[in-house]
């Protein structure tokens, strides 16, 4: 827009004041230019996640989301946006990166014994805060 702000004469103005404005905005606000395939409208974006919620909602019979989608939502949403164009076989979904993969396989671990923590809760409080305590006494004691 700088190097052609001769050229636009009536509109020179409004380039200069939209260069104003975005230069406070914070890097990478415009991925849709960086990123290949990424939409470059929310609406867009919103189509792609109401697509998955659709065939969650489906696949589960549920009209809510489902404990799966909360817990392992990042994997399925990219999984299932990454099929929606192109198959992949088995060499293709080998992990690059290792490291990586494992990271994530913690991650989500984490996040499924969170939720379960939360299931013993619900379903009897008191005996869940009494281990909670006795595991607590176990940490705290010398040995």
């Amino acid at each position: 827009m700088a190097a052609r702000r001769d050229t636009l004469g009536a509109l020179a103005p409004a380039v200069d004041h939209f260069r104003k404005v975005t230069v406070s905005y914070w890097p990478g606000l415009f991925h849709c230019y960086d990123v290949p395939d990424l939409p470059p409208t929310n609406n867009a974006l919103e189509q792609y996640f109401g697509s998955a919620r659709y065939h969650e909602r489906r696949a589960s019979g549920r009209k809510g989301a489902s404990p799966g989608l909360v817990v392992r939502g990042a994997v399925r949403v990219v999984a299932a946006l990454a099929t929606r164009d192109q198959r992949f076989d088995e060499v293709a979904l080998r992990p690059s990166d290792l490291a990586a993969w494992r990271a994530l396989r913690r991650q989500l671990a984490a996040r499924q014994a969170a939720r379960c923590a939360q299931r013993r809760f619900r379903r009897d409080p008191d005996a869940y805060l009494a281990a909670l305590e006795e595991a607590l006494f176990k940490l705290s004691l010398p040995a």
